[in-house]
């Protein structure tokens, strides 16, 4: 297994080379599906770790996900690999079953990210197995969909991902470069029935259509990589012109200012609207909703409240800005649900709403005696809660309290409301309400959405 003995050329070699581009983790988990790519992904993988000292941990991760009869014979293959290699591998199941509207490979590919992402932790690297044919299909997939620059510009061989980053250090390498070196180190993988399917587009140019140019092309794989590389100079060139603009019209809550938008092209706008979204972890939509936004959403008038939406997220227009959010579960939020909390330990909240957490600072939170010697609970907005502000006369109901700092409509309802012994004491992340504030040292509720 050892790469030190091989050729400055030879794939181990390279491997190597194209690892030290990356930021060096705390830890490397190698994505292993038990196929071939992710195979000698592993065992490249492996090879470094055993020769190299100060090479971080590494461990492998498989994804099973429930849709073939095959997926428990390819996790014990997964096992006994890992076992042979001395590598520790965590099983994590999925369910990928798509949605109404969803494609099972879209279906699967989010479920499989979604996944691997909750399992990265701060300083983490996972490392897959995509190489440059996969980069070529994407080319091809992305033209065949009319995509712009940054559909072109094809998978980035770095990304965050989660708590940690995705890295894709194969993508200069080809699928017949892949294959030999585990043919020569007598490597075993398992196959997928899936991937012979050529009702799936990715297949179909697989099987079908590669084969074709490759036949009148032999480099084509690698002509169309190098033009994703080039899509991605220009995509990259573009975002970095555009700092200084986009700067400008991010407000301090996170949404774009309308009235600045307004004064940009149309041109500028679609650029500043993606860059906003890939910004904020999403998918990108079809042009269609992009351009939504532009005729619907950004010439409002100013007391609408128009939102677009795809299967990733959503904009909405609100006052002087354009906000943006994930895509909400489909089960829909439980606003009279009620928590009880200990207070001890941070609180995950349900329905995607983040994690409660105290702290203890020397002044503007909850009185730490009433804190301690009362019941907790969390709740959501039910209508007609009031919260009387230190230092203001009277109470004041929290729609007008939301209304005078210009909260959105859509995020009151998810704001949480901690009651102590059933009387409202705080609204998390905006006030302590009377007899509740601190005239010293407090408990303050920490909210991470």
């Amino acid at each position: 297994m050892s790469s030190s003995r091989a050729g400055a050329g030879s794939l181990p070699a390279r491997f190597a080379a194209g690892l030290a581009r990356f930021p060096l983790p705390s830890r490397y988990w190698v994505a292993y599906s038990g196929g071939l790519d992710s195979h000698v992904l592993l065992h490249l993988t492996a090879g470094l770790a055993s020769e190299r000292p100060d090479f971080p941990e590494v461990a492998a991760v498989h994804v099973h996900h429930g849709l073939l009869p095959e997926a428990e014979r390819w996790t014990r293959h997964c096992a006994r690999i890992c076992d042979e290699l001395g590598l520790s591998l965590i099983i994590l199941r999925v369910d990928a079953r798509p949605n109404p509207g969803e494609s099972p490979e879209e279906a699967a590919r989010t479920a499989r990210y979604t996944a691997l992402g909750e399992l990265l932790t701060d300083g983490c690297g996972l490392l897959t197995a995509q190489h440059r044919d996969d980069q070529a299909e994407t080319l091809l997939l992305q033209l065949l969909r009319g995509a712009g620059l940054a559909g072109l510009a094809g998978m980035r061989d770095q990304g965050r991902l989660g708590r940690g980053r995705l890295l894709r250090p194969l993508l200069e390498m080809g699928r017949d470069e892949l294959r030999r070196y585990a043919v020569d180190h007598c490597l075993t993988w398992v196959e997928d029935p899936s991937n012979e399917d050529q009702r799936y587009d990715r297949n179909y140019l697989r099987h079908s259509v590669m084969p074709v140019l490759k036949a009148r092309w032999p480099g084509a794989d690698r002509v169309l990589s190098r033009s994703a590389g080039h899509c991605a100079e220009a995509r990259d060139q573009l975002l970095a012109l555009s700092d200084d603009l986009y700067a400008s019209l991010r407000q301090a809550d996170g949404s774009l200012s309308i009235d600045r938008l307004r004064r940009c092209s149309a041109a500028d706008q679609r650029l500043l609207l993606r860059r906003w979204i890939a910004a904020a972890g999403l998918r990108m939509p079809p042009a269609r909703v992009l351009q939504q936004v532009i005729e619907a959403a950004i010439p409002a008038c100013a007391g609408r409240v128009p939102q677009v939406a795809w299967a990733d997220g959503l904009i909405r227009r609100y006052r002087n800005g354009l906000y943006l959010a994930a895509a909400e579960p489909a089960t829909g939020f439980d606003r009279f649900r009620v928590i009880p909390w200990r207070g001890e330990e941070p609180l995950v909240l349900s329905d995607g709403n983040g994690e409660l957490w105290i702290e203890r600072v020397g002044k503007d939170g909850i009185d730490p005696d009433l804190w301690e010697g009362s019941a907790r609970e969390v709740r959501y907005r039910g209508g007609g809660e009031r919260c009387r502000l230190a230092g203001r006369h009277g109470s004041h109901s929290l729609k007008n309290l939301f209304q005078e700092i210009g909260l959105p409509p859509w995020q009151r309802e998810r704001i949480p409301l901690l009651y102590l012994d059933g009387r409202l004491a705080a609204v998390v992340g905006l006030w302590v309400c009377e007899p509740f504030a601190a005239t010293g040292p407090g408990v303050q509720v920490r909210w991470r959405r």
